[in-house]
């Protein structure tokens, strides 16, 4: 600081006060050349600095506009992903419930065919059963009653001889005889 104040008042103090002329020392004109060149910079720059500061501004809020338009349709999509994803849970938590259901009536409804076609077999097993049972017994009837038969034949034959036979005869005749009056 001392320097500048000393080149200024240097200049007063030139050989040729009146005149211009050139000093030769650096140390005493370098303050005086910078604060001119940084004058005459400042002074035709600002423009131009305001003007690059003022489009570095307007491609920043531009990039921040952008950005948040972006930021806008990813929360929308965002969203309506969060709706199509509880859609769809909704959706498969009802097949699962209808699946499980549905499984729950299939399987009812095979044990209650079943147990009516267990049922069936069993009535039919009966039925045959019983079916198989009359017939041996009809078998074991009419074996009895052909052996009873045969008994009585065999009795009746070894029994009757003629003069018996004869009677028996007549007698049918006329049994016979009195049911035609």
């Amino acid at each position: 600081m001392k320097n500048v104040t000393d080149s200024f008042v240097s200049l007063g103090h030139w050989p040729s006060a009146g005149g211009f002329g050139f000093n030769t020392d650096i140390f005493a004109t370098n303050p005086i050349n910078l604060s001119v060149v940084i004058g005459v910079v400042i002074y035709f720059g600002k423009g131009v600095l305001n003007d690059l500061l003022d489009n570095r501004k307007q491609r920043i809020l531009s990039t921040i506009r952008n950005s948040e338009e972006l930021r806008q349709a990813a929360i929308e999509q965002l969203e309506k992903a969060r709706a199509r994803l509880r859609k769809v849970e909704t959706e498969a938590n009802d097949y699962r419930v209808n699946g499980y259901s549905e499984i729950e009536r299939e399987k009812q409804n095979l044990i209650k065919a079943t147990s009516e076609n267990l049922e069936r077999l069993e009535n039919y097993k009966n039925e045959t059963l019983l079916f198989e049972q009359q017939r041996a017994i009809n078998q074991v009837r009419q074996r009895v009653f052909q052996q009873a038969l045969q008994g009585a034949l065999g009795t009746l034959n070894s029994c009757l001889n003629s003069e018996l036979h004869f009677r028996t005869i007549s007698a049918n005749i006329g049994i016979l005889g009195g049911m035609e009056e």
